[in-house]
């Protein structure tokens, strides 16, 4: 009997008392609005059809698109694809972890690395870094970028806290980020003269970014807090950020503007039931100590949405089953439409005259 309440004070002591890197914050979100009214459940997605990449390499992340329409992707190992035909074909090895992708007005490839911040590609060989650092303190977590017409990079962020490199990589540092809720993300600007300066700061999990056509915003995905921001640039409201998008039924990720004054999103996940403990964070860091088998993780449901700056939704694809795996992204190529994953094996393609 002894040893037994022995084991079961040990057990109580670690559960309470054993050091965990989370230190959870409160908060109270709104109830979820589940998949209802324009968020309504279908079954769009099912029309995918499913692209390997070779090798055995997973996890395309984003897609990137020249003025040529050559299309790009990246593996979770940082290699480089071009997709130009029935299956990638592989062309540089990056390595680290590479996230976001855009072409440049240059003709170049800027990748928003996770590990290194933001990285300009122009071929096989010629991988440079471009922002490592701000103010003297590193990027740690750079997430997904856009660029201007002059050639100003914006980016995103995720975390100021954790460094995906030391945490286990971009995955298990988002979700503790997000379980933890601190509040460090922020969107910065790199201009052609060279110069770095955050814009906006405070965001649980930035995640993607896209500027308007007339470049005079700059939207903003808070993964942590379910929502979309709206970053004035230019005009009476310069500097000025409100709320686009609350309370979502998933976590945001990757935001890509089409081009047309229309943006895709994809939804990481749906919205997690553990989101109850929110407002507890003794229960928060309790749960943290039970191990992996017990925290939070992303659902596989995938689902992309169109908007328009107005924040209207236009288009809500649904993959309910969870087939393609975590959805990151999507945008339209030529024609055919593009849907990114966050660890699959695969992304899915199907012709955009197919959509609803």
């Amino acid at each position: 009997m002894r040893i037994v309440l022995g084991l079961l004070i040990v057990g109580l002591a670690y559960l309470v008392f054993w050091p965990v890197p989370v230190q959870p914050v409160v908060w109270n979100p709104p109830k979820a609005p589940g998949f209802a009214g324009e968020f309504a459940e279908n079954n769009a997605l099912d029309g995918l059809e499913l692209i390997s990449l070779p090798g055995g390499q997973i996890g395309p992340e984003d897609i990137a698109i020249t003025p040529d329409g050559t299309v790009y992707t990246t593996s979770l190992s940082g290699a480089l694809y071009r997709i130009d035909g029935a299956e990638p074909v592989r062309i540089d090895d990056l390595g680290a972890r590479p996230l976001g992708l855009k072409a440049g007005p240059d003709g170049a490839l800027y990748i928003a690395d996770s590990y290194r911040g933001v990285m300009r590609w122009t071929g096989p060989g010629t991988l440079e870094t471009v922002v490592a650092e701000i103010d003297g303190a590193p990027v740690i977590y750079a997430n997904q970028l856009d660029v201007a017409q002059d050639g100003t990079i914006y980016f995103s962020n995720s975390s100021d806290r954790f460094d995906p490199e030391t945490m286990g990589g971009t995955k298990p540092t988002s979700v503790l980020t997000i379980w933890e809720q601190s509040d460090t993300g922020y969107v910065a600007r790199h201009s052609p003269d060279g110069t770095t300066e955050k814009l906006a700061e405070g965001f649980v999990y930035t995640n993607g970014v896209a500027l308007s056509p007339d470049e005079d915003f700059l939207l903003i995905a808070e993964t942590g807090q379910a929502r979309v921001h709206k970053l004035w640039l230019t005009g009476p409201k310069a500097g000025q950020q409100e709320v686009l998008l609350a309370n979502l039924p998933g976590y945001p990720d990757n935001i890509e503007a089409q081009g047309d004054g229309t943006y895709w999103m994809a939804f990481a996940s749906p919205r997690v039931p553990s989101e109850a403990l929110m407002p507890y964070p003794f229960l928060r860091k309790v749960i943290w100590r039970l191990g992996p088998m017990v925290r939070p993780a992303p659902i596989h449901r995938g689902m992309i949405v169109q908007f328009d700056g107005d924040g209207t939704i236009l288009q809500n694809l649904q993959d309910p089953g969870g087939r393609v795996g975590i959805t990151t992204g999507g945008k339209i190529a030529g024609d055919q439409l593009y849907v990114m994953t966050l660890d699959s094996p695969w992304f899915g393609r199907m012709p955009a005259s197919d959509l609803p």
